[in-house]
């Protein structure tokens, strides 16, 4: 469980210092845009109250909580589940960036009512609307990983 606690940790860091970083630092949340490599990657400041690409987003604060709730909720099955059974390395460190990713997003939740998005990637002749962040980058990651990789340790 270690290795799912220190991945978690790693995670949970990477994403609230980038936040910082870009939000506060860089200033985004003034600014609102930097084209960094643009089209391919550019900073833009969007506050997401609901889950991916803004679905489920409600002003209100029930909504809010509910979203932190079932945040918390999946990520402490996760690790249960992950602890309750020997497991792969790659589906401890898969278990470790949805949690940390998870619970990043869960702090943002609480302190500022929604997600500072801000990573933004589109291709030339193509303008994608929506921002990403770290967190986002790791929950994907460690349920993609989570459905390859789980399994593949026991016999049949």
């Amino acid at each position: 469980m270690r290795l799912v606690t220190q991945t978690a940790a790693g995670i949970f860091a990477l994403d609230q210092v980038s936040k910082f970083f870009v939000v506060q630092a860089l200033d985004l949340y003034t600014r609102q845009r930097i084209d960094v490599l643009p089209p391919w990657l550019n900073l833009r400041m969007a506050w997401n109250q609901g889950i991916n690409f803004g679905l489920f987003s409600s002003n209100a604060d029930l909504a809010r909580w509910v979203l932190i709730a079932m945040a918390v909720v999946i990520s402490l099955w996760v690790w249960l589940w992950v602890r309750r059974e020997p497991h792969s390395r790659i589906v401890k460190l898969s278990a470790g960036f949805l949690i940390g990713g998870a619970m990043g997003n869960v702090l943002d939740r609480i302190l500022y009512g929604a997600v500072a998005d801000f990573l933004n990637m589109s291709v030339p002749g193509i303008d994608n609307p929506y921002s990403f962040n770290v967190a986002d980058i790791a929950i994907f990651a460690g349920a993609i990983g989570l459905v390859l990789f789980t399994g593949r340790e026991k016999t049949p």
